[in-house]
């Protein structure tokens, strides 16, 4: 990484691709950021500067450094490999951990389970600049692309042509207005869309508060 790239980042600000902590908060809160970039498409955390871009400085980087390690393989499930970079801005001190995208997703924080729970991981994902809970559809959809299971031959049915007509008009779709529209439970009307994107006919997105909906992939 080259200081011009880091000037690029302090320019631009938090995004989806960066975030900016003034200090080392606790390891869990820095677990969720992590873990967040490894299930997204990797991204930035830089050490030692404010939300508004001010240059604080670390006062050691080699506490960051011990401290970002234990984060990414104590607190991450599974662990998250990253990148240190280091560099002096304004006389000050910065530690940049550079995460890249995991090919082992979902990440979670640490809990101890042989498996994930669905419905009790911590599961993070990058949304615009904010790291925020994964949906169970997400997480599922996560766990297929890393075992690289996508459907092949996936019969289109009833209930996904519903889906189709629905987009056709609408644009984008919930798990919640496909239950009522296809009079299906919640749960199945999930399975629904879930197969669609792992046949790579829909894609997912996500919100700033975790909800997901769904559009035409393309």
């Amino acid at each position: 990484m080259k200081l011009k790239q880091v000037f690029k980042m302090l320019e631009e600000g938090e995004n989806f691709k960066v975030e900016f902590k003034q200090r080392f908060s606790s390891h869990e809160k820095i677990a969720k950021e992590i873990i967040a970039f490894a299930n997204s498409r990797g991204g930035f955390i830089l050490f030692g500067v404010d939300d508004d871009k001010s240059i604080y400085g670390v006062l050691s980087e080699k506490e960051v450094a011990e401290l970002l390690k234990e984060c990414a393989e104590k607190y991450c499930e599974p662990p998250v490999k990253y990148q240190l970079h280091f560099f002096e801005i304004e006389h000050k001190e910065i530690v940049i951990a550079e995460i890249s995208e995991s090919e082992n997703k979902p990440h979670r924080i640490q809990d101890y389970q042989t498996q994930i729970d669905l419905n009790h991981a911590n599961v993070y994902i990058r949304v615009n600049d904010k790291s925020v809970l994964a949906s169970k559809e997400m997480i599922k959809i996560m766990q297929a692309q890393s075992n690289n299971l996508k459907l092949q031959n996936y019969e289109v049915g009833k209930n996904e042509q519903m889906v189709f007509d629905f987009l056709d008009v609408n644009e984008t779709i919930t798990v919640k207005e496909l239950s009522k529209l296809a009079n299906l439970s919640e749960r199945r009307a999930s399975r629904t869309l879930i197969k669609l994107v792992r046949a790579s006919l829909l894609n997912i997105h996500t919100k700033d508060n975790g909800e997901n909906y769904f559009t035409y992939a393309g």
